[in-house]
């Protein structure tokens, strides 16, 4: 009998806890994710077309944008459906093929995620260190190639955790203390060794962190240094202002995922776990739109031509 085998005769199905210890907490915890999950699709999408319609957004920054948006539709669309799903339905449970495949994805956005973020950062290092060179150094090639590398990057690594999730045992009952296929979760009702795959987690989560922090935290210290050098306080503060929207979304980020992995894999702490969880996969794609959109001009300038288009189409 193979290994595989024997996992599968284990368990074939998973149950989700959710937020089932709140019962009195369901239905309102139902609407506040719904139009937290509405707001996140429109206001990605929004900014994925606004960038589309307007030439002038045609930059290096804005492709990174759209991909940031995407990724952002992407990540919160792999948890929170199944999440609005057992606050409603008595049927919490998950499949083990569903749990995985829900664990590769989610694993997959938040590295190319944390990469996007890192590669964003560098090219506002090149727009604010190297203003004159920014279109030869940021080229088209080097645009594809930084986001194609990204996507590799959290592809390549999820398939590693993903294998090692799917090797190990795992025995009844497959109670899940979670919403989702979270990592923690999912290894806490594993019942064979499962330090390979924690050894695999903790390699990755390490190197994907501290690269990505790495590369933004070198970017923004000589981005600061060439800031206080400026002779002119407008260009100092037009030069910080394209920063600061990325800056604010890079700290939200990693802050919660920082919090999520200082946190110890007891039971007590499972429900910060979750709340945290829940921040990063549902709120913070919805706050990504609100933070670029509402600190800039060119994008506040498309939305309201556009809306001005559509009111008034004999104007146009």
């Amino acid at each position: 009998m193979s290994h595989n085998t024997v996992n599968q005769s284990f368990v074939t199905t998973f149950i989700l806890i959710g937020f089932s210890d709140y019962p009195y907490l369901q239905a309102p915890l139902f609407l506040i994710f719904l139009t937290i999950y509405t707001i996140t699709l429109i206001g990605n999408l929004g900014i994925i077309v606004v960038i589309r319609v307007n030439p002038k957004l045609h930059t290096p920054m804005y492709f990174f944008l759209t991909h940031l948006a995407f990724l952002d539709i992407c990540y919160s669309s792999v948890f929170t459906p199944k999440l609005l799903e057992i606050l409603v339905v008595e049927d919490r449970s998950i499949s083990f093929q569903e749990c995985m495949t829900q664990f590769f994805f989610i694993c997959t956005f938040v590295i190319t995620e944390m990469f996007m973020l890192a590669v964003m950062a560098y090219d506002r290092f090149v727009a604010v260190c190297n203003p004159l060179l920014y279109t030869v150094v940021m080229s088209r090639k080097l645009c594809v190639l930084l986001v194609a590398g990204t996507y590799l990057w959290g592809g390549l690594c999820s398939v590693i955790l993903t294998y090692s999730l799917g090797q190990l045992s795992y025995c009844g009952p497959a109670i899940i203390n979670h919403f989702g296929c979270e990592y923690s979760a999912v290894i806490s009702v594993s019942c064979s060794d499962s330090s390979f795959s924690q050894i695999a987690c903790f390699i990755i989560s390490i190197l994907s962190e501290s690269c990505s922090l790495l590369i933004t935290l070198a970017s923004y210290v000589v981005i600061v240094v060439t800031i206080m050098k400026m002779p002119s306080k407008g260009g100092l503060r037009r030069a910080f202002s394209t920063c600061t929207s990325h800056l604010t979304a890079i700290t939200i980020f990693h802050g919660i995922i920082l919090l999520l992995y200082c946190v110890p894999n007891s039971n007590s702490s499972m429900l910060l776990i979750k709340v945290a969880t829940a921040l990063y996969t549902v709120m913070i794609p919805m706050l990504n739109p609100l933070i670029y959109s509402l600190r800039n001009k060119d994008v506040k300038e498309t939305v309201r031509r556009l809306i001005h288009s559509k009111l008034h189409p004999h104007l146009v």
